[in-house]
């Protein structure tokens, strides 16, 4: 939510008070997963009190280098921009700063050799990094393949994915910095002999959930493609050239899981490595789980961002402010690599070598709201141009003040700075674009450089009632234009967009266009003005309709190439739907937190259908309140008897599955086609069965009440189903699922 949103001083379910300008979301957030607990699990710990403790904590590095009145100097400098929501650092930071646990990375590589000792060692490093909040992104591309002889046994070997496995597994075993799974980035290079099994992997539900996978490409592969040629798949230990595949065929198998399920993505190997600062020390495999931060094998990288919302100034970007947001930022960022204490040694030392930082910049779209500048259009691509080129030459400005003061990065010799006139640096690396899913709830601004996911929303408030929660930006703007009308909120939280709405000003639909709203080229456009400017990469989210062609995917790959992005990420609608689904059911199942169903109005509004069965006449009662669906009763013309009674008991279960939250297609899903020994024919189509009969009637329903295509589904377009921890609407970002009512995410 943006920042506009009115102060909380007082949350009902909170053990502190707050004079901070904070949402309700983000004080849920911080509660449940930043502010320090006691033994028992009570919050110890106001959001000042964690802003001040990290600030402390980072500045201490400055006694150093400055006396004690520059150092508290800087500490308020620090708390400043915290506590004013103007910048934040990724997760861990917030988290663990002053704390004994004192590990501050959110991002971190580590190699795997053809060995078992180079494996299992990789394993116990993940569970050591999982354990302190970080994320793990490995290249499995020097694994033999499978059933390639081994020759200290005399075996085969089973191939990087049997490996895959076990890394995991163990994931799962570990609870990741008490919030949330650990996530894993796995990386195959095109041309490793296993790549169209890598490419399907993920294709069955549960099959390696604490991973994203990426396939690597290559400029060779890309040549190929272009030109319908075959190219080379090599042994990684013999190094020898096994067999030759058509490009189109290994690209086609990419585009066609990825449109299936939204993996695997890809990232563009040699496009990386042009812009390794350090080339000398060997190539970047990979990234960190959401692809925005690829890195050295035993390298981390801190990340923080800029809340862009909050340097709009009379309706223009104020960049003397932004210039001091970057210094400040910089500064606390560069402080951070000191003062964390790393899981590893050999991740202390080369962090420590290159002093990578990732400053990035979230709240985009709420900054463009302010400006009055549509997502979709040249002018937003031209302002995302000027404004990260400002971010990135203000960090290198104060990346050289820095060196000057404190020294260049150790791996200097060598850098790619080191030139005529290069710039002597602190930092081999400043810039980079993460995907903000929690922090950007804290500061109350939309994530990343995404658009906005949706601008009305149903929230559950007491007793399982439906609250309408509004974009404050939108709700602003609709009570200066006096169109502002709670039916409306609520009709556009239904459909998820404005779009096509004659009760919104056409002006106001153009500014306010929502993520599903938007032609994917547009999102990989937005990603390339961002990648222009930026050292590392940039997280970001391709969303396409359900109705999206694998045409449409192949050709956002096309686009993203020819624009210079590094990687891709893409989510059609509902095509991870069930996967999420079945989770959070899983997890709802065993948590003492289950939902209850929400409770009756006095008032329904609905129909009754007549519905011709081979048990005789059905009447199929179909109510709803103001969120969707409600109840469903069916009653046979005959009272008594085996069916009656399993007619009703089918009607109390679907009434139930509606009012706890279950997706209506995941209700039709299990009614339809359901046959009994007496079908019958209504309006010229066969009815196979009383259950059959109750899903036509509802299918019906909506087709003529709401339409069908918006009236199967009361989420948003790209909603990513129910969030497992509190019940509301999951949204796709940066590779993750995020909940932005309490922070839950899974990458």
């Amino acid at each position: 939510m943006p920042p506009s949103a009115p102060k909380q001083k007082n949350a009902a379910s909170m053990a502190f008070q707050t004079e901070l300008d904070l949402t309700p979301n983000a004080l849920t957030v911080l509660e449940r997963r930043y502010l320090r607990k006691d033994r028992s699990g009570r919050v110890i710990e106001t959001p000042e009190e964690m802003f001040r403790r990290v600030a402390e904590n980072v500045a201490s590095v400055d006694a150093e280098y400055r006396s004690r009145e520059e150092v508290k100097k800087t500490e308020e400098e620090f708390y400043g921009i915290l506590s004013r929501l103007e910048f934040l650092p990724n997760s861990p930071t917030l988290m663990n700063a002053g704390t004994k646990l004192q590990q501050l990375s959110a991002c971190f590589v580590l190699p795997i050799d053809d060995s078992m000792e180079s494996i299992f060692e990789a394993i116990k490093s993940t569970a050591l990094i999982h354990q302190s909040g970080g994320g793990t992104g490995f290249s499995f591309s020097r694994i033999r393949p499978k059933n390639d002889v081994v020759q200290s046994t005399k075996g085969v070997s089973s191939g990087p994915l049997s490996f895959m496995k076990v890394f995991d597994a163990a994931t799962e075993a570990v609870k990741q910095g008490g919030t949330r799974r650990g996530a894993n980035m796995a990386v195959l290079r095109v041309d490793h002999p296993d790549i169209l099994d890598f490419i399907q992997c993920k294709k069955e539900e549960g099959v390696l959930s604490n991973f994203n996978i990426s396939v690597g490409l290559t400029e060779k592969f890309m040549k190929a493609l272009a030109n319908g040629e075959e190219y080379e798949l090599t042994n990684p230990h013999t190094r020898q050239v096994v067999k030759k595949l058509e490009a189109k065929l290994v690209f086609d198998t990419i585009v066609d899981l990825a449109w299936s399920n939204g993996e695997p993505g890809i990232v563009f190997l040699d496009r990386i490595n042009e812009d390794n600062p350090t080339p000398q020390l060997g190539e970047i495999e990979s990234t960190n789980p959401c692809g925005e931060q690829p890195l050295l094998p035993y390298e981390s990288c801190n990340l923080g961002s800029i809340n862009l919302s909050r340097v709009v100034s009379q309706k223009a970007v104020d960049y003397e402010k932004l210039k001091t947001l970057v210094g400040v930022a910089v500064h606390f960022l560069d402080n951070v690599i000191d003062v964390s204490r790393q899981p590893l040694s050999h991740i202390e030392n080369l962090t420590k070598a290159n002093r990578k930082i990732g400053l990035g910049v979230m709240g985009f779209a709420d900054m463009l709201i302010k400006l009055g500048i549509p997502y979709d259009s040249e002018e937003a691509i031209h302002c995302a141009k000027q404004v990260m080129e400002f971010v990135s030459s203000s960090s290198k400005e104060m990346s050289a003040q820095l060196a000057e003061e404190r020294g260049v990065f150790p791996n200097f010799k060598g850098s790619i700075y080191e030139r005529p006139k290069g710039a002597r640096l602190r930092n081999a690396s400043t810039t980079t674009i993460a995907p903000t899913g929690t922090i950007s709830i804290i500061a109350g601004c939309s994530s990343g450089v995404e658009p906005l996911f949706g601008l009305c929303f149903f929230r559950h408030v007491m007793d399982d009632d439906k609250l309408v929660e509004t974009n404050p930006l939108f709700e602003q703007i609709a009570r200066e234009r006096d169109f502002y009308d709670e039916a409306l909120l609520r009709e556009i939280a239904i459909k998820g967009s404005v779009k096509g709405m004659e009760a919104v000003p056409e002006d106001v639909r153009r500014l306010f266009v929502v993520a599903h709203d938007l032609p994917p080229e547009w999102h990989i456009r937005m990603q390339a003005a961002f990648q222009k400017h930026t050292d590392n990469a940039v997280s970001k989210t391709v969303n396409f309709p359900v109705d999206a062609t694998r045409e449409d995917v192949a050709q956002v790959y096309n686009l993203a190439y020819e624009t210079g992005c590094k990687g891709v990420t893409i989510y059609r609608d509902r095509s991870r739907e069930k996967q999420v689904l079945n989770l959070g059911a899983m997890q709802r199942a065993v948590s003492p937190r289950s939902r209850s169903p929400r409770a009756r109005p006095v008032v329904l509004r609905g129909i009754t259908e007549k519905m011709g069965t081979g048990c005789g006449s059905l009447y199929v009662t179909i109510n709803e309140d103001e969120v969707g669906l409600f109840e469903v009763f069916a009653q046979l013309g005959k009272a008594g008897g085996c069916a009656a009674s399993q007619t009703e008991a089918i009607s109390r279960l679907v009434s139930l599955a509606l009012r706890g939250g279950i997706e209506i297609e995941a209700v039709l899903k299990q009614l339809r086609g359901i046959r009994c020994p007496s079908p019958s024919w209504q309006d010229g189509g066969i009815i196979l069965s009383c259950p059959d009969a109750i899903s036509r009637a509802i299918e019906k329903y909506l087709k003529t009440t709401h339409s069908l295509e918006e009236g199967l589904n009361y989420q948003p377009q790209g909603a990513a189903g129910t969030c497992p921890d509190c019940g509301e609407t999951l949204e796709h970002t940066g590779g993750c699922v995020v909940c932005r009512h309490c922070g839950y995410t899974r990458c």
